[in-house]
């Protein structure tokens, strides 16, 4: 997929770009559903509570009621990702998650705040999972441990960027070869698939972030 030639610039890669077109469309966005809340909501507003209310429901379920405190974190990556998956489907705009830096970027933010988490709920004892149940344990557990937390970034970055990549390639390929009707059930497979990788990006950061809070740490 090309960039639109007024996102085009010769200083940044299309990611960077349509990242912060996104990250300004998204503020703005945000900006006008709240600036006038009112108890009968017209259509932004009722529009843009269904969508942070199904990302509470979900994050009540996943985390339960202590992990009220994490919401802004996980519906903003839930908005984002959702929004710049789909933004790929537009011909013309590209994804920033087909970039594999925009993943992984996400993916560190996970990463390092599920052990600030877990810090902050146990303290520096928290660090003890990693050796085990006992301490002759501790050289073969560690590597385990470290290895085990480590792929979870590569896990959050490779899926994300693989299946968003994929349909932009997919996508590319129908409207080259068959420009008329046959993309259509392209474009609702494409839609599908970026809300279930949305719902997994974000399941998976619940998770890890939930398991940085039980108390078995």
């Amino acid at each position: 997929m090309h960039p639109l030639l007024f996102l085009e610039n010769p200083y940044f890669p299309p990611h960077v770009t349509y990242a912060w077109f996104l990250a300004i469309a998204l503020a703005l966005l945000s900006f006008l559903a709240t600036r006038r809340l009112e108890i009968y909501p017209g259509r932004f507003q009722n529009v843009m509570e269904v969508i942070v209310g199904g990302f509470d429901f979900l994050l009540n379920e996943i985390m339960g009621h202590n992990g009220r405190r994490y919401f802004p974190l996980i519906a903003t990556l839930g908005i984002y990702i959702l929004t710049a998956n789909l933004l790929g489907i537009i011909p013309g705009f590209e994804s920033p998650t087909s970039d594999i830096n925009t993943t992984l970027s996400m993916a560190i933010v996970v990463f390092f705040s599920t052990h600030v988490v877990g810090v902050m709920t146990h303290g520096w004892k928290y660090f003890k999972q990693f050796m085990g149940p006992v301490w002759w344990l501790i050289p073969l557990m560690v590597p385990i441990e470290i290895i085990s937390h480590f792929s979870r970034p590569l896990s959050l970055t490779f899926r994300l960027f693989g299946n968003i990549k994929g349909e932009d390639i997919v996508l590319a390929v129908v409207l080259l070869l068959v420009p008329t009707l046959v993309p259509l059930p392209v474009f609702v497979l494409m839609i599908f698939t970026s809300i279930i990788q949305t719902v997994v990006f974000m399941l998976l950061a619940m998770m890890y972030i939930s398991s940085a809070m039980e108390e078995g740490h």
